[in-house]
């Protein structure tokens, strides 16, 4: 068979069903939940750690413990159900729009079972719930900024996201680099669907884990095209308006100039901003754990003129 034969074989074939065969193969010597959320979270880390070097030590940590984890021949369906995801959503892209897969996946395995009914909304629903929040003021918003931005307190699979992404490009607006998300949710799992599929949708987003009632916030998921794309520079993102250690880091990595600057802000105030510059996070959370993990305190310092410009300019109506 020809290479060209080949590939369109794999790209007619049913992604979501090889992706849960794979899933079930996998899970001979473990629970099919457990399987689920270590592909999840091994799949996050691997897109995570292309871009994010805050959080790649442990995170990759991470990642050997639960790979070493599985039997030679269990390794190898991991990569395998990666392809098939990535297949899965670029047929969604180029046919019927951004849509979501692992939400799917995750109640045709009848997970929501065993995590105390756990739905997510369908996507017809969420589809048409985009298209009415997606008008005319959407188009206004961005004419005036050049962007706009949506927050998903509770973001689930991201189903709402993906909807909200297939409703702009309907309307002719190009959700990947005309939006910024902030998506939270306090399970992890959810953080890491969410994760996975804006960030090879390539969407411009900030996934937090985080408690959006309590405003406690546990580690950030930064997707590939928020950070190559500068929008820690352009849009503060978050539960609340307060700095993040994370961004801060991010910011003095990538601009020389600007880390330089802060280092001589601090030497003149005689308060180094080190001191709350690292958050106690860094802690790379396990989809099982039965304990939720110490939410990161950021201390936020008084802000200085520079940084009033900074949020002005960022915050203006």
């Amino acid at each position: 068979m020809k290479t060209e034969e080949k590939k369109g074989k794999a790209l007619n074939a049913d992604h979501k069903k090889e992706i849960i065969k794979l899933l079930k193969e996998a899970a001979y010597s473990k629970d099919i939940a457990q399987v689920f959320n270590d592909f999840l979270e091994m799949t996050a880390i691997t897109l995570s750690n292309q871009v994010d070097f805050i959080s790649r030590d442990k995170r990759e940590s991470r990642y050997m413990e639960i790979i070493k984890s599985y039997g030679e021949k269990q390794q190898k369906l991991f990569p395998e159900m990666f392809v098939n995801l990535v297949w899965a959503l670029e047929d969604k892209a180029q046919t019927v729009g951004t849509e979501d897969i692992l939400g799917v996946i995750f109640h045709e395995l009848e997970l929501h079972d065993i995590y105390k009914g756990q739905f997510f909304t369908p996507q017809h629903i969420s589809d048409f719930m985009a298209l009415v929040t997606c008008g005319d003021e959407t188009q206004t918003a961005i004419k005036e900024q050049g962007y706009i931005t949506a927050l998903e307190p509770c973001c689930g699979s991201g189903v709402m996201i993906t909807s909200f992404c297939k409703a702009m490009k309907k309307n002719n607006m190009n959700y990947q680099n005309q939006l910024v998300v902030t998506a939270v949710d306090i399970d992890i799992k959810c953080v890491h669907m969410t994760y996975i599929q804006l960030a090879l949708y390539g969407v411009p987003a900030v996934v937090i884990h985080g408690n959006s009632l309590t405003t406690e916030e546990f580690s950030r998921w930064y997707t590939p095209l928020y950070i190559l794309n500068g929008w820690v520079w352009r849009q503060r993102c978050g539960i609340t308006a307060q700095y993040c250690a994370s961004d801060e880091i991010l910011k003095r990595a990538s601009e020389p100039m600007y880390a330089a600057f802060r280092q001589i802000e601090a030497l003149i105030a005689d308060t180094p901003i080190e001191a709350n510059l690292l958050p106690e996070e860094n802690t790379v959370e396990t989809s099982q754990s039965p304990e939720k993990p110490a939410p990161i305190v950021i201390n936020k310092p008084e802000p200085t003129l520079y940084e009033v410009g900074e949020q002005l300019s960022l915050f203006e109506p």
